[in-house]
């Protein structure tokens, strides 16, 4: 699975900052209720919703990995709509995608 140029900038220009940025999000990660499968569908939706769609290629990835399936994939963006409108439905090209290759 690969991270997004975006991130990959991040991590090299400045790690300083992406190190600590990562162990937060480890540590948060390691005290979720959540099943991992659970979480990166719940993560994929807040994502569509911010319109954030260079990470969900590799979240998306991770969802699947651990047993997501495709509709689950789309049931997760489409959750957001009723909050925050239409602007969710742009994250579905780019989710779909990722989660039919391979």
């Amino acid at each position: 699975m690969q991270v997004s140029n975006a991130f990959s900038v991040f991590a090299q220009e400045v790690p300083e900052v992406q190190t600590p940025w990562m162990e937060m999000v480890h540590k948060l990660d390691s005290v979720s209720s959540l099943d991992k499968k659970t979480e990166e569908l719940a993560y994929i939706a807040v994502m569509a919703v911010m319109r954030l769609e260079s990470g969900l290629p590799f979240h998306v990835q991770m969802a699947k990995a651990h047993g997501a399936t495709r509709e689950e994939i789309i049931s997760c963006i489409l959750v957001g709509l009723p909050a925050a409108g239409n602007v969710v439905i742009q994250s579905l090209p780019v989710a779909l995608e990722a989660y039919d290759k391979e």
